[in-house]
């Protein structure tokens, strides 16, 4: 019986590690008709997608703001802008870990015109999802999505078990990079300052 329930902890334990740690792979997405579709991934963790003619878009993200009750907060708020796209749980620990990379980079890119969109992801509970902004004095918007149902504007093909994850979009918001991974300010910030002074 002992080691029934050490077998079932195990189990448990190596689900949680999959699920939390941004371990997961990436290989490359396609662009079929303007449409950005993501295909299995197979081990790249950075994927640029050039020239910008041969970007695909994804759709319109919306759902609540996670910080201002009865607001909506949608992709299509940044018309015009590049916009940093980025996945997040408070549950998940590379998440906490890269919080301060990515409001730096959102604070020394902000005068390019570059905005930042959250995407909260299985937090059923707000109020903590809403302490992990405060704690970790993040300055831009998220959509609260603990289903996870936003992310069907990424094509349903996305590999969402991957958080944290990142999305550069170019002013079209076509996908311009894709970063699954944990990621530091000095990984992001080239790639955005690169797509922000795009012609």
């Amino acid at each position: 019986m002992k080691r029934v329930a050490s077998l079932r902890v195990l189990a448990l334990l190596l689900v949680l590690t999959g699920a939390v740690s941004a371990c997961a792979t990436g290989t490359d997405a396609v662009v079929q008709g303007g449409t950005f579709e993501f295909v299995t991934p197979g081990g790249k963790t950075e994927i640029f997608y050039d020239p910008p003619s041969e970007r695909g878009t994804i759709g319109n993200i919306s759902g609540p703001d996670l910080m201002v009750d009865g607001k909506t907060t949608s992709l299509s708020d940044f018309a015009g802008q590049p916009v940093v796209v980025n996945l997040w749980g408070q549950w998940c620990g590379p998440c906490r870990g890269e919080a301060d990379d990515l409001e730096t980079v959102f604070e020394n890119t902000k005068d390019l015109g570059v905005a930042f969109l959250g995407i909260n992801v299985r937090d059923p509970q707000r109020d903590k999802a809403q302490d992990f902004v405060t704690d970790n004095h993040v300055s831009y918007p998220s959509v609260w999505d603990p289903s996870m149902r936003t992310l069907t504007a990424l094509g349903g093909k996305f590999p969402t078990s991957v958080i944290p994850s990142t999305l550069v979009l170019d002013r079209e918001h076509r996908v311009a990079a894709v970063f699954l991974k944990a990621l530091l300010a000095e990984d992001l910030q080239p790639v955005v300052e690169r797509v922000a002074r795009e012609q």
